[in-house]
């Protein structure tokens, strides 16, 4: 994670329990030409619309006080969403069963992703569960990134 998002990681943190959420993940990326600062937050039974209306209304002041990024940049706050990546360790342990989709580096047997359920998680090493019941291992070095799917 770079210095930005740490820093906002830390600071988007009380806020968003605060507001009765968690913060889920904080992204900063150039789209398009232009940068976007992304909270991304979760709650038990969804996020709604207030609740991202209340961490922003909340985190903006303070990322305008602390004066982090330089350059102009658009900020939002959104749901970590159905679909999420699945990037700590506890990210793992909760959705352990979930539908999802395994993106790799590098092909293996000509395919680049594999979907399945999440069956084991152990030091960055991915366990899926094929629908033919098979189970799949992907080392840390292969994995690209865990996303969870709708089936």
């Amino acid at each position: 994670m770079s210095k930005i998002t740490e820093t906002v990681a830390e600071l988007a943190e009380p806020i968003c329990k605060e507001c009765g959420c968690e913060l889920w993940d904080v992204e900063y990326i150039k789209e398009a030409g232009e940068w976007f600062l992304r909270v991304y937050i979760d709650k038990e039974g969804g996020v709604s619309i207030n609740d991202c209306v209340a961490v922003t209304h909340a985190l903006d002041p303070i990322l305008d006080e602390r004066d982090l990024i330089q350059d102009s940049y658009t900020f939002e706050v959104s749901s970590a969403g159905v679909e999420r990546k699945l990037q700590r360790d506890s990210d793992f342990e909760r959705f352990m069963g979930s539908f999802c989709a395994v993106k790799l580096y590098k092909a293996r047997e000509g395919k680049k992703e594999y979907t399945g359920y999440l069956a084991g998680y152990n030091a960055g090493d991915v366990t899926i569960r094929l629908k033919t019941g098979d189970e799949i291992t992907f080392t840390k070095a292969e994995v690209a990134s865990v996303q969870l799917r709708i089936e």
